[in-house]
C-alpha cells in the first residue's frame, strides 16, 4: 500500500499494492494494521454504495456536529474527487485537493472529519463505496456550494447534474460559525 500525501494536511490517496494476471486481480481495500501504521482510521461503523451517471455531481457534503470520515473508492468507471477544509481556524481553509479514482487505478481517497466532500462522474456511470467512520446523522447533514467562487474548484465539468440540495446549498462565507468545523 502506498500513501500519496495531498496538499491537505490529512486527506491522503491510498494506492494499493495489485496483484493481476490473465484471470483478474486482487488487492486489500482495507487492511486495519496497515491503515494504522500509516496513521489511518482503523474503525468504520457505516458503508455505503452509490451509482451515478455521467456529470452527476454530488457535493459538497459534510456532517455538523456529529461529522464523518469517509474512505472513498471507485469499482465501476471513473470519478473526480474533491475534498474541502471547512475547519475555522485551519491554515488551508477554504483550499482543496483532489484526485482522480476509478475501477481501473483502483485508488482510496480518505477525507478527514472537518472536510466538505464531493465527486463528479466522468465515465458512462460510476459506482462509488464510502466507509464512513460515523453513522449517518441527518439532522448534522449540511452541503456548500459546488461553485463557490471563493473555492475556485478545477471541476473537469461546467454544467453537472445536481440534486435539488446541491443546487441550493450556501456558499462557504455564507454559513454560520457554529455549523463549521473548527481546527
Amino acid at each position: 500500500m502506498k500513501i500519496i500525501r495531498t496538499t491537505l494536511e490529512g486527506c491522503v490517496v491510498v494506492e494499493p499494492a495489485v496483484h493481476g494476471d490473465a484471470r483478474g486481480f486482487f488487492y486489500e481495500s482495507f487492511n486495519a494494521a496497515r491503515f494504522a501504521e500509516a496513521g489511518l482510521p482503523t474503525t468504520f461503523v457505516q458503508a455505503n454504495v452509490s451509482r451515478s451517471a455521467r456529470g452527476v455531481l454530488r457535493g459538497l457534503h459534510y456532517q455538523w456536529p456529529n461529522p464523518q470520515g469517509k474512505l472513498v473508492s471507485v469499482l465501476e468507471g471513473e470519478v473526480y474527487d474533491v475534498a474541502v477544509d471547512i475547519r475555522r481556524g485551519s491554515p488551508t481553509y477554504g483550499h482543496w485537493a483532489a484526485a482522480v479514482l476509478s475501477a481501473e487505478n483502483k485508488r482510496h481517497f480518505w477525507i478527514p472529519e472537518g472536510f466538505a466532500h464531493g465527486f463528479v462522474v466522468l465515465s458512462e456511470h460510476a459506482t462509488f463505496t464510502y466507509q464512513c467512520t460515523a453513522l449517518y446523522d441527518r439532522a448534522a447533514d449540511a452541503a456548500i456550494r459546488w461553485d463557490d467562487p471563493a473555492l475556485a474548484i478545477d471541476w473537469p465539468i461546467a454544467e453537472p447534474s445536481l440534486s435539488d440540495k446541491d443546487a441550493r446549498a450556501p456558499l462557504l462565507a455564507d454559513v454560520a460559525p457554529e455549523r463549521l468545523p473548527a481546527s
